[in-house]
């Protein structure tokens, strides 16, 4: 794919998902313990979300960096918004704050 054709993936992927997790693998297989992690917290609030395994194409991964301006992976976007990495997620869970804005957001456990 292009590099137009791979923002317009990650466009298309953060606008039509609540919950977006782009990550080294994917939800049932994590290539990566800090990816493992952020999916864990999101199974374990009851989120569905859509999981994009970032790790199989470096341009993609690069495309995403840029969109994003976030160096790292596992990357979340709720409602179109990046979150953060597994760092700032634990910490918000942990805080209850991720519960929080998930509930703002209108993102409901399934």
């Amino acid at each position: 794919m292009s590099k137009e054709e791979l923002l317009n993936q990650i466009k298309k992927d953060v606008s039509g998902n609540d919950v977006v997790l782009y990550m080294k693998g994917t939800a049932a297989q994590p290539r990566c313990g800090f990816s493992a992690v952020a999916a864990q917290m999101l199974g374990q609030l009851g989120i569905s979300f859509k999981d994009v395994d970032a790790l199989s194409d470096p341009e993609f991964r690069e495309t995403l960096r840029e969109y994003s301006n976030w160096p790292t992976l596992p990357q979340l976007f709720v409602k179109g918004e990046l979150v953060g990495g597994c760092d700032i997620m634990k910490e918000m869970y942990q805080s209850g704050e991720l519960q929080e804005l998930l509930k703002e957001k209108g993102v409901k456990a399934g």
